[in-house]
């Protein structure tokens, strides 16, 4: 196993941070597939059950395992409790929480057989810092990701798997700023400890650190990457 280029599944694998995980994995020796309803390896509507289910199938069938699973894909509708509209956020909840855990029970066995396993949620450093009232399901659904991620950490620890989560900071991309206010990322500048924009690659570069095996006894934590926002 350790001498066989390892396959990556990436989620949201065609949208910029997406994309720059897949362009890190691949640097670090992985052959990567792009799950993504806009495109990729495996177009997939991560929203409905079946077409996860249909995807995770596809790939074992061309590849035959996955051994690195970045749930990366994510949605994004805004929402206070007062206009919490259940439709809408379990449509959320669907992409953001259940399509990586459809996606890992399909995955998982095949991970416990060879004894090797890596799983990266990509969560939000907004669930300690919510940005706005509108933000409650995006928020919401960010930490249930590391309900699930610890959870996962603690069954599968013994059988070579382990998993993690990233939570970055509001990253400079286009579409961040098709939601945001101007100067928004100047102001969440201001908050952090290390002076710059966040890039696509911060986030990155860690998912990269937690696919390898440099990372083996790195389980069950969230590895905030925001310049120091939030300090844990």
């Amino acid at each position: 196993m350790a001498d066989e280029q390892r396959i990556a599944v990436v989620t949201g694998g065609a949208g910029v941070i997406g994309s720059a995980i897949v362009a890190g994995l691949k640097a670090s020796g992985h052959r990567t597939v792009v799950l993504d309803r806009a495109g990729g390896d495996v177009v997939c509507d991560l929203s409905s059950e079946s077409s996860t289910r249909e995807a995770a199938a596809t790939v074992l069938e061309r590849h035959g395992r996955c051994d690195v699973l970045v749930n990366c894909a994510g949605y994004l509708d805004s929402m206070t409790l007062e206009e919490l509209d259940l439709s809408r956020w379990r449509a959320l909840m669907a992409v953001n929480v259940e399509a990586g855990l459809l996606l890992a029970q399909a995955f998982v066995p095949g991970m416990v057989e060879n004894g090797f396993g890596r799983i990266v949620f990509i969560s939000s450093d907004g669930q300690w810092v919510p940005p706005t009232a509108d933000f409650l399901p995006y928020v919401t659904s960010k930490a249930a990701l590391l309900g699930a991620m610890r959870s996962l950490a603690a069954t599968y620890g013994g059988d070579g798997i382990a998993v993690s989560a990233v939570a970055p900071g509001l990253t400079d991309s286009p579409a961040a700023r098709a939601v945001i206010q101007e100067g928004a990322l100047d102001a969440v500048i201001a908050t952090q400890a290390v002076k710059r924009r966040l890039v696509p690659e911060d986030t990155a570069n860690t998912v990269a650190f937690l696919a390898s095996d440099a990372a083996e006894a790195l389980t069950g934590q969230v590895l905030v990457v925001d310049g120091g926002t939030v300090m844990r």
